[in-house]
């Protein structure tokens, strides 16, 4: 197994942020370099143990993602290949290979958007609660994991490092963009989301939930930007165990968060994990992957 990265050291680019996975590099005026680490969190705590190779499978499901979408929504990746990148990046090839994305500059929108197919998670919570999911009204009698009768576009705000992210209604996701960026990120969202589970059911796995990220370009166009339908940002499940009425088995991070749970997992601590929970966690992300692409992922 090769050793895990959990933190990218390139000091000659200018670092701008570390977030839960990735560090943001500057390299120059038009491009950054987004570097995904082997750091994983849960309930938006980093924890203190890495998962070995989970930051090159994030970036090659991505890529995948990234390739197979453009025709809905452009994006701002680059390249992926190291050798494709500025000499002032491919000096430190031996930590970014394959972990990396060299991408367009682009104006952040500060709202993640959400697309829910299923209901589950914080969205089955707050409905057994009001019979809402963000304060959208959805109809009586739904079971948990059931398919919802449409995608449903639930935003939350882009939580600070440390701070939770907070669910909110579309009309405050307008109050925070504007009516029409908030117009344009919904419909690029729900198709985005919408091809994708096409694409993943025909490969034995449904896509509950997921979490895009968009940015503007210098030409005013909406492009999907972070990363894309990774098991870090989505629920995936696998369809031949699917069944409606419970929790779901799953190929992401639910593994984990149900390990934490079972511990009394505080939500604030940082804390490592035991060689099991690592290992079975990337177990999961590599079949994930190997469902969705019929590849095994390069961890070399």
């Amino acid at each position: 197994m090769i050793e895990a990265l959990y933190e990218s050291n390139c000091p000659e680019l200018k670092l701008l942020a570390r977030g839960k996975v990735r560090d943001l590099y500057e390299v120059d005026a038009d491009t950054l370099l987004f570097v995904a680490t082997d750091r994983i969190s849960a309930y938006d705590v980093i924890m203190k143990s890495a998962v070995s190779g989970k930051g090159k499978i994030l970036t090659q499901i991505s890529v995948f993602w990234f390739n197979y979408l453009k025709d809905v929504v452009p994006n701002h990746l680059i390249t992926a290949d190291i050798e494709e990148m500025p000499s002032s990046v491919q000096q430190y090839r031996d930590q970014l290979h394959g972990r990396s994305l060299l991408v367009k500059k682009v104006e952040v929108l500060p709202i993640e958007a959400i697309v829910r197919g299923y209901i589950t998670g914080s969205g089955w919570k707050e409905y057994q609660k009001s019979g809402t999911v963000c304060g959208i009204e959805l109809p009586a009698g739904l079971r948990e994991s059931q398919r919802l009768p449409a995608p449903l576009f639930t935003p939350s705000t882009k939580a600070e490092y440390g701070d939770h992210d907070e669910n909110i209604h579309p009309d405050k996701c307008a109050e925070i963009i504007g009516q029409q960026r908030a117009e344009q990120v919904s419909k690029a969202a729900v198709e985005l989301y919408s091809k994708a589970a096409e694409y993943a059911a025909g490969r034995g796995i449904v896509i509950a939930d997921t979490k895009f990220e968009f940015g503007v370009d210098k030409h005013g166009t909406v492009v999907l930007i972070d990363e894309a339908l990774t098991p870090d940002s989505s629920r995936f499940w696998p369809s031949s165990s699917y069944k409606v009425g419970r929790a779901q088995e799953s190929y992401d991070k639910q593994y984990l968060r149900d390990y934490l749970t079972s511990i009394d997992f505080d939500m604030k601590t940082q804390i490592d994990l035991p060689p099991t929970v690592l290992d079975n966690t990337l177990k999961k992300y590599i079949e994930a992957y190997v469902k969705l692409t019929g590849n095994r992922p390069e961890l070399s």
